[in-house]
């Protein structure tokens, strides 16, 4: 099964990810855990010319041609083959954040970003996507509180940036069936109790 987890940065979604994981491996689920970008040794590369500070002049076209190679890799050489061995495959993130990022976030044209996916990913699409949804003012609050933490080049954008984000992110939530929006205001814990009580009515969890 193919399960990832999408939300703005500070959302919490990484921390819901591990507690996923930790879950599925208590009870006895083998488990593969990546990130994007990222996952395969090219991934990672890609990964650091993406989010260093240093790159501020990279375009917007540019990065989100390297999110898509980046993917591309990871696909082929890390997800297909789990996927075929019968694993559990948790994603922080995937191509959900491409079409809220690049294309809601940077304008870019959202029938590309589609053609980009039907090349790139093919069938290889989540089975479930949890949005971890949090308020931009929620998420400000989060960045003080972590002011000791060097944002990346994407973390560093202005909140009308992260406004667009959010509501592609909440378009996604009202057209993808697979797309389930949690409400990330709330305790760590209630919001992975959500997370497991939609995964456990999932018909391939159950299988």
């Amino acid at each position: 099964m193919f399960i990832s987890f999408e939300g703005l940065d500070f959302s919490g979604k990484s921390t819901q990810v591990s507690l996923l994981k930790n879950f599925l491996e208590e009870n006895k689920k083998s488990v593969y855990l990546i990130r994007e970008p990222g996952g395969t040794a090219i991934s990672e590369k890609i990964r650091q010319l993406l989010l260093d500070r240093k790159n501020f002049e990279m375009q917007s076209e540019t990065e989100l041609l390297l999110f898509y190679s980046s993917r591309a890799q990871l696909i082929r050489e890390v997800i297909r083959p789990k996927l075929g061995e019968g694993i559990f495959v948790l994603s922080d993130r995937f191509h959900d954040s491409s079409t809220a990022y690049q294309g809601y976030g940077r304008g870019l044209d959202l029938d590309f970003i589609k053609s980009l996916n039907k090349f790139v990913l093919g069938e290889t699409v989540p089975d479930i996507t949890f949005f971890i949804d949090v308020s931009l003012s929620e998420i400000e609050k989060r960045k003080k509180l972590n002011s000791e933490i060097e944002l990346d080049r994407i973390e560093s954008s202005n909140d009308e940036f992260y406004r667009r984000v959010r509501n592609g992110y909440l378009k996604l939530s009202e057209t993808e069936k697979r797309f389930k929006r949690i409400d990330g205001n709330r305790s760590i814990d209630s919001i992975f109790e959500e997370i497991l009580s939609i995964l456990k009515k999932h018909p391939k969890f159950r299988g």
